[in-house]
């Protein structure tokens, strides 16, 4: 069985989709113009819609052909990254500092599309349930549907998602049993040190020099601290300091991430972090707040249910497309959250473009959103099958 027929005849209709969307990209929690086109979507369709659930979030509530007690969740997310787009697409970004630079555009095209099938056809037992989750950027959209009863009010007994892979395979579908994705935790350092006059350094306690210090420090916990066979990345990423050439500043800011797939690395990685940083406090006789907060778990793909999301997989692209992935990536998902509380599995679906998520130019292989919809209406047969 390739590409579902149906979904392949409004593909069209979901790359307009997609592109509005790109065009008019929104951040985590701001999604108002994209729940709006799920939820109006979805409606015409006649599918049943919930939203503001997690603030921006939407679930659509698809019933089979036949009663069943089963209830199966499909998960897209809907959020652009603070970034600027260097694409030229015609259908660019029209705000700056804001860009589609994942591809959940892409998947929220791809969920919608199974839905318009899955209404359409019905041909399962039980109930779909359609999650749009706002905010995977590091925000906790994931965490906020929970909090706000997403599985009290849709008690899925699994859950599946799919994430883009921009690796020049296209349709191959990768899938890693078990720990597939790495946890992280976000982390902000405030240095309040001592400004002056750049001519007289010694009246100062200078908080970039300080900072400089603490990211070299920092990189000694992954190489010295932790069991080389056990993966961990420590990444600073912005530091955010002074406004003159000749003005030593107050205060310097380090911010980054910590990357782990075991909980325990995770807590050294904190431990060390924290006691490195009281040390150069002390040794600089300076204040130093740190913000340290996790923002995503480990993603844990249910091994038993790995199999048959590969069989639905192998019904649409093919065996020679699915793939059993051998390594974990450091790279994180908030659907881990999900997958917390909930069996499920996560897959990653290669595209022809090669530009790295991320990046100012990432282009999404369009071709790839009927391959999307249909694995997920496929899985949705096949788990409830009437």
């Amino acid at each position: 069985m390739p590409v579902l027929e149906r979904i392949n005849s409004f593909k069209d209709e979901l790359v307009a989709i997609r592109r509005d969307i790109h065009e008019y990209p929104e951040l985590g929690f701001e999604e108002v113009r994209t729940s709006k086109i799920v939820a109006e979507k979805l409606k015409s369709w006649g599918i049943e819609v919930h939203t503001e659930i997690g603030k921006t979030g939407v679930v659509g509530v698809v019933k089979g052909s036949s009663e069943g007690t089963r209830m199966i969740g499909l998960r897209a997310d809907m959020d652009a990254l603070p970034m600027d787009e260097e694409t030229n697409l015609p259908y660019a970004s029209k705000h700056p500092g804001r860009f589609h630079g994942c591809g959940h555009d892409g998947h929220t095209a791809m969920l919608l599309g199974a839905a318009r099938y899955l209404q359409e056809t019905r041909n399962f037992s039980g109930t779909a349930v359609l999650i749009f989750q706002p905010a995977e950027e590091g925000l906790g959209g994931a965490r906020a549907m929970i909090a706000d009863k997403l599985f009290d009010r849709f008690p899925c007994d699994e859950i599946y998602g799919i994430h883009n892979s921009p690796n020049g395979f296209p349709n191959r579908v990768g899938i890693k049993p078990g720990i597939s994705m790495a946890g992280a935790d976000f982390f902000d350092v405030r240095i309040r040190g001592k400004g002056s006059h750049a001519a007289k350094p010694e009246a100062s306690k200078d908080p970039i020099l300080i900072a400089s210090v603490i990211v070299q420090m920092l990189q000694t916990i992954v190489a010295r601290n932790l069991d080389p066979m056990k993966a961990a990345v420590l990444s600073v990423t912005r530091i955010n300091s002074g406004t003159a050439y000749n003005v030593i500043p107050q205060e310097c800011v380090i911010a980054g991430t910590l990357r782990f797939l075991d909980r325990e690395v995770a807590e050294t990685l904190r431990q060390r972090m924290r006691a490195i940083i009281a040390g150069v406090a002390t040794s600089f006789d300076v204040e130093i707040e740190v913000d340290l907060r996790n923002v995503f778990d480990v993603l844990l793909n249910t091994e038993e249910l790995v199999e048959g999301y590969a069989a639905a997989a192998r019904d649409i692209v093919g065996a020679e497309n699915v793939v059993m992935r051998n390594e974990a990536v450091m790279g994180s998902e908030d659907f881990s959250d999900m997958l917390f509380l909930k069996p499920g599995v996560y897959c990653h679906l290669g595209h022809a473009e090669t530009v790295s998520v991320h990046n100012p130019g990432f282009l999404l292989d369009e071709n790839i959103l009927p391959v999307g919809a249909s694995l997920y209406a496929r899985i949705v047969e096949r788990r409830l099958a009437a």
